[in-house]
């Protein structure tokens, strides 16, 4: 299948991001840190970049969507909304992972990419990833770690290393890597998620049908937990 046009959507975190891209240009985004619901804005945010970008939901070509790790219930937004317009306009789709999507705002930085969610306590979703030229490569599968355990992977490698994700503040500020020459922090407008990293991580990889399109949380949600606790 040849895409030319995608509709990306990430409601991973606690920023709803939406991108409308081409292989060489990000045709709109609307990237928004917003304390409503995601269900509350994703859809007009959907809206309003397919009109900046001067086109019909018809003339995307696929849609992409953050499928984990992030938050539970903004995963599910996210999912749920990608699959509806999949169905309803026949549209080929792909979940593509929350810290691969991360990895790319780093594209064209020279070293390696170290992503990091906050999970729950001291936990980390984390993932690592070299970057050189246009090129992301994964060093590990997306996994959930102590914070403890990713200093001693980050301390592992000895070229540059860049911290991306909602985490990577704290874990740059809580182990003094600002008096390490070879670990930096991305800055602020390429930390957190976009969509347009999505759409472009998304061009590498299959696209299918929404029936096969589900979260990845990587961790039980709270309902299975409880099930677990009413077997026990």
């Amino acid at each position: 299948m040849s895409v030319l046009i995608i509709l990306g959507i990430d409601t991973s975190g606690k920023t709803a991001s939406v991108a409308v891209c081409s292989e060489n240009a990000v045709l709109a985004q609307t990237s928004v840190l917003t304390r409503l619901t995601h269900s509350q804005v994703i859809m007009p945010i959907c809206t309003e970049v397919l009109r900046n970008a001067g086109i019909g939901l018809n003339e995307v070509d696929a849609m992409a969507v953050s499928n984990g790790p992030g938050s539970y219930t903004g995963l599910r937004i996210g999912v749920s909304a990608v699959k509806a317009m999949s169905f309803a306009l026949n549209k080929k789709c792909v979940g593509i992972s929350t810290l691969e999507s991360l990895a790319y705002n780093m594209r064209g930085y020279k070293g390696v990419v170290c992503t990091v969610m906050k999970a729950r306590a001291d936990l980390m979703y984390t993932a690592f990833f070299t970057s050189y030229k246009d090129v992301i490569t994964r060093i590990f599968d997306d996994t959930i770690l102590p914070e403890a355990d990713i200093v001693s992977r980050i301390k592992g490698y000895h070229g540059e290393i860049v911290l991306v994700g909602d985490a990577a503040e704290e874990l740059y500020k809580n182990n003094n890597f600002a008096e390490t020459e070879n670990v930096t922090l991305a800055p602020p407008h390429l930390r957190l998620q976009l969509a347009s990293s999505l759409c472009y991580a998304s061009y590498e990889k299959q696209f299918g049908t929404a029936d096969g399109l589900n979260a990845e949380y990587l961790q039980q949600t709270k309902a299975e937990k409880d099930l677990e606790q009413k077997q026990a």
